[in-house]
């Protein structure tokens, strides 16, 4: 049986994660659910698994659930001590941890199980695109294995090959393709995207997600950010990540090996296939999700990924190209104007150039430490706000 943390319980990926739990009873036990300040759905969560510990950022919904447990006499402990959560992290009985924290609040507690050396099943793409180097580097001196979670790196990841000792064997790979669905606004005009609601750019044709990550995948935020992640992931060069857009969401992504060869992961469009994967890796178990159908689906459509209508899928590879500090300040203030957008300060086609404004405005630089991450990740939501503050001025 192995004992698991699961980061960002009450999210999408974390949801989906416990799913493949309660599925697996005898495999898996959870030793840490945390979320950030949903206490009624960690509350729920507490009762069906029975975590030893939780943990809430939000203080009154930590006191919330802490009294709803006590009435009910459960034996989950809510801590509410920021040290002691990540702490928890690191306990010698914990075999694996679920990073399904969205943005780069997600950084420490990922890197803090990175250190302990424990089995990452990475969804919290933000950790590798802000201190990918720093990242990785961790990843290699503490032993760590890294399992990706999001659906186009799992697929890479299922058809890379592995040596005798599951190290990956890049030498025979020419190049990845990341499939993008296009979001909403595949089909939309830039004039047309000037009036987007929020409503509309979380309304995604085929996923279920959150609402900060719907609306960067219509603004394709979300591939570019997921082409740096790649980029660390994998160890490849930004030239050799392309991007294609497949409405079906079908392919999940491809390898383009040296001999011509092109290996492709396909399947239906649920996260629970990559996060049952990572969990049971390398073997497989059922994830709950029926087999693809093929003459269901009928067609598989592709297209060339539009860098002029959706300018955040620039912005990304430039960013990836620049290194240093470029892509953690691009996240930054990217998280700071989806935030407004969500809030109605802002218009969607105004999240690109809040985006570029701020990443011009910042000199570059080397991240040389987590701290020079977190500093700078903090400048360029000041940065973003002025931006956001002025306009309405």
């Amino acid at each position: 049986m192995q004992t698991l943390v699961v980061l960002g319980s009450t999210g999408s990926i974390g949801c989906h994660t416990l799913d493949i739990f309660a599925q697996h009873p005898d495999a898996y036990s959870v030793f840490l659910l945390s979320a950030g300040a949903n206490d009624e759905r960690l509350l729920e969560q507490c009762r069906q698994f029975k975590p030893r510990y939780a943990f809430l950022e939000n203080s009154e919904a930590a006191k919330r659930l802490r009294a709803c447990l006590s009435k009910e006499t459960l034996p989950t402990h809510v801590i509410e001590s920021f040290s002691d959560y990540l702490a928890l992290i690191q306990e010698s009985e914990v075999d694996a941890v679920v990073s399904g924290i969205v943005g780069a609040a997600g950084l420490l507690p990922t890197l803090t199980a990175v250190q302990a050396g424990k089995k990452v099943l990475l969804a919290n793409k933000e950790s590798l695109v802000t201190a990918g180097e720093l990242f990785m580097n961790e990843v290699a001196r503490h032993g760590a294995s890294l399992i990706p979670l999001d659906s186009e790196h799992n697929a890479i990841f299922q058809c890379l090959p592995f040596d005798e000792q599951d190290s990956l064997q890049l030498k025979s790979v020419d190049n990845i393709i990341l499939t993008a669905s296009g979001g909403p606004f595949r089909t939309w005009t830039t004039s047309q995207m000037q009036s987007v609601t929020p409503v509309e750019a979380c309304r995604h044709p085929n996923w279920s997600m959150g609402r900060k990550i719907s609306v960067d995948s219509a603004s394709m935020m979300n591939k570019g950010l997921e082409l740096i992640e790649a980029h660390w992931l994998f160890g490849l060069s930004e030239k050799q990540i392309d991007i294609v857009v497949h409405p079906q969401s079908i392919v999940h992504s491809l390898i383009q090996y040296r001999d011509g060869s092109t290996l492709a992961q396909l399947g239906n469009h649920d996260m629970r296939v990559p996060i049952s994967y990572g969990l049971s890796w390398p073997k497989r178990i059922s994830s709950g999700v029926s087999q693809l159908d093929l003459l269901k689906a009928k067609q598989l459509d592709f297209e060339a990924a539009d860098y002029e209508r959706f300018p955040c899928l620039r912005l990304a590879r430039d960013a990836c190209k620049a290194g240093g500090n470029a892509a953690a300040v691009l996240n930054a203030a990217n998280e700071v104007a989806v935030d407004a957008f969500l809030n109605e300060q802002i218009g969607f086609m105004q999240i690109p150039e809040i985006n570029e404004a701020v990443l011009a405005s910042t000199p570059q630089a080397t991240l040389a430490s987590i701290e020079d991450v977190l500093e700078t990740d903090k400048k360029a939501r000041v940065k973003a706000l002025a931006y956001i503050n002025q306009g309405k001025g």
